[in-house]
């Protein structure tokens, strides 16, 4: 049954390699010091990191996300208990060719990058854009999928609560600093949330070597043109989602100023695999803002739910 929990507080050298875990696990998981590794796979090369052990958790990243643009502290924490793989879309970052205007076809590199790693199940993810990549993978690949998890992302189709005019502004700036990230991820009118914030940056700055490449404003356009085929829906993923056997997990902040938790209520009870848990004062990246309470959530939700026979 669906559950509603609202207000909780608290160009390198390229090497054609996968990553194998190390047998030490006593050493804690590092994002920051995680190599850049490349699939090479139906004629393209994707960049990934792979940090921890566990069981494996693919991650798809936000509108102009990189490698680079995940708190690496949300990646560590994940990573004390799962195998956690993010990546760069084709034609983004440090991957090869061009981002896909239709997003079943964004959802083929994470087929490949899993084929390519020797992943017959896995946990899937994903952050705003990564999350409509999710879902479509989910639609998609159905018994690849043991647990989908959704943060600050909106269902198929068309929703009621349309993006807010400074989410669209900002995001559209070429650069974007810390006040724009507040803005973008965060809850401006919680003093909280803007420390977390300036925490949060300071994280992923952190990294030194080894870094990715910011995506340029000339490959905006392809993002829109994914979000505008999500829109319309023509694998009628919004109802496929409820049918399926995979627990879902969807994880908000209160004002998340582009993809509101207020478009998931009217499918609470049609999707009986979902969970809706939402964050208060918090914005569109929850999980960067509450570190330990995102990952303690996702963790519980995939240890106490199993898909449906």
């Amino acid at each position: 049954m669906s559950a509603l929990l609202l207000n909780c507080n608290s160009t390198p050298e390229i090497k054609d390699t996968v990553v194998k875990e190390s047998p030490d696990k006593r050493i804690p998981p590092s994002s920051l010091a995680a190599p850049t590794e490349y699939a090479t796979v139906a004629g393209k090369k994707i960049a990934y990191r792979s940090i921890g052990h566990g069981d494996p958790m693919i991650f798809c990243n936000r509108f102009r996300g990189v490698l680079d643009s995940w708190d690496p502290a949300f990646l560590d924490q994940l990573a004390k208990e799962f195998r956690v793989i993010i990546f760069d879309y084709s034609g983004i970052g440090l991957s090869s060719g061009e981002l896909p205007t239709v997003i079943a076809e964004v959802a083929e590199d994470v087929k490949d990058l899993a084929d390519f790693l020797k992943l017959d199940k896995f946990i899937i993810g994903g952050w705003s854009y990564g999350g409509t990549v999710a879902q479509t993978f989910s639609v998609r690949y159905p018994q690849m999928i043991t647990h989908t998890i959704l943060i600050g992302t909106n269902p198929p189709g068309q929703n009621p609560n349309p993006p807010e005019e400074i989410f669209l502004k900002t995001s559209a700036k070429p650069v974007n600093d810390l006040a724009d990230e507040i803005i973008l991820f965060f809850e401006p009118a919680s003093a909280i949330s803007r420390e977390a914030a300036k925490l949060s940056h300071d994280r992923i700055a952190q990294r030194v070597n080894d870094k990715d490449i910011p995506v340029p404003v000339e490959k905006f356009a392809r993002y829109f043109m994914g979000i505008a085929d999500y829109a319309k829906d023509t694998m009628n993923a919004r109802e496929k989602l409820g049918k399926l056997s995979t627990p879902l997990l969807c994880l908000s902040g209160d004002h998340d100023c582009v993809c509101p938790v207020e478009n998931w209520y009217p499918l609470t009870r049609k999707m009986r695999n979902l969970q809706i848990i939402m964050l208060p004062d918090a914005g569109h990246g929850p999980q960067h803002q509450y570190v330990d309470l995102s990952v303690k959530y996702i963790s519980d939700f995939i240890n106490h739910t199993t898909v449906k026979k």
